[in-house]
């Protein structure tokens, strides 16, 4: 599980029937200072987050699999959570 703050929103003309009529989201993992940028990605949203919202997201096939109750969906990363608030305690 990874924090990324919601991007933006992916559209296709097409939609895969294990998505079942859920959105595509781009995610940007939150990262603390130091720690190297990793690149955007794409989540498929279970929880109606919206861009500029703070998410929790199972970027784990398996486990997005049985968030989705699909164990033959080809799933990778599923938002599973919008964060109210984030604290991180300083270790000075």
């Amino acid at each position: 599980m990874i924090l990324a703050k919601v991007t933006g929103t992916v559209v296709t003309t097409i939609g895969h029937a294990d998505y079942k009529h859920r959105r595509l989201l781009v995610v940007q993992p939150l990262l603390l200072p130091g720690e190297k940028p990793a690149g955007d990605f794409i989540a498929l949203d279970n929880t109606h987050a919206g861009v500029g919202d703070t998410v929790l997201v199972n970027r784990e096939g398996n486990g997005a699999r049985q968030v989705l109750e699909n164990p033959d969906a080809c799933v990778i990363s599923v938002i599973v959570g919008i964060v109210d608030s984030l604290s991180i305690p300083s270790f000075d």
